[in-house]
């Protein structure tokens, strides 16, 4: 009987590290708890994050012990990359948001457009007069793929009444990197310097990589299992990130 309970607890324990391994250095679960990211990614969604995707620093553990500040096997991130980071103000809540801008660069929007470069970015409207959630409001907007000259191509959705329809121009420190949400005027980003800001490269916790599962929690809780068939989104599952 003595030798079973051992046994028991050598095999949580390994099961213990393995999955703390899996989290730390592979991939780990996020959920998206606001509509900052639509239309691409919506409340409910939970997503895998690729670990090793930018190379590890502190954030890449839980907790983040401060047991080294710098980043090994650092790969450098490209823009339009959506990535989970740790905001700069406490190093400890973590955001998810589209990469825009990497150090040098200039960002600015007028009359909402995007600017990269004192460049406006590759554009076309794919839908006027949809609406999209703002907390708890709910929003009429445009929809736009934008290109980056990285290629990477997404949508952006714009208010219509366009209360981010200028901004300053920000100029990205070295080692720093600026984000957006592609809910444009609904994303508390790198554009509020003071709750936000540039963040530094060891603040990267990973790259957003797939939606494993998706739950409309308006329609329904998880737990509610006969309401499945209205709250799951299917056509979401195993989703590729863009």
């Amino acid at each position: 009987m003595k030798n079973k309970i051992v046994e028991n607890i050598k095999t949580i324990v390994y099961a213990l590290i393995i999955a703390l391994i899996i989290r730390s250095f592979l991939f780990q679960p996020f959920y998206i708890p606001s509509s900052s990211m639509e239309p691409n990614l919506l409340i409910g969604d939970r997503l895998f994050v690729s670990k090793y995707s930018y190379g590890y620093s502190r954030h890449s553990l839980p907790f983040s012990p401060k047991i080294y500040n710098k980043r090994i096997f650092a790969k450098t991130p490209k823009r339009g990359d959506v990535v989970v980071f740790k905001t700069p103000v406490d190093n400890r809540t973590d955001y998810i948001k589209r990469l825009i801008g990497i150090p040098g660069d200039t960002i600015q929007i007028i009359d909402k457009i995007l600017y990269l470069n004192d460049v406006q970015i590759k554009r076309k409207e794919i839908e006027n007069s949809t609406n999209v959630n703002c907390g708890a409001e709910v929003v009429n907007t445009n929809f736009f793929e934008e290109t980056l000259p990285s290629k990477k191509k997404y949508i952006a959705a714009y208010r219509n009444d366009g209360t981010m329809s200028n901004t300053d121009k920000f100029i990205v420190p070295e080692n720093h990197y600026f984000f957006m949400g592609d809910n444009r005027d609904c994303s508390k980003d790198s554009r509020y310097l003071t709750s936000v800001g540039y963040v530094n490269f060891n603040n990267l916790v990973g790259k957003a990589q797939l939606i494993f599962f998706s739950n409309d929690i308006k329609k329904g809780s998880f737990l509610k299992f006969w309401k499945w068939h209205q709250s799951l989104r299917f056509e979401r599952f195993f989703k590729k990130i863009l």
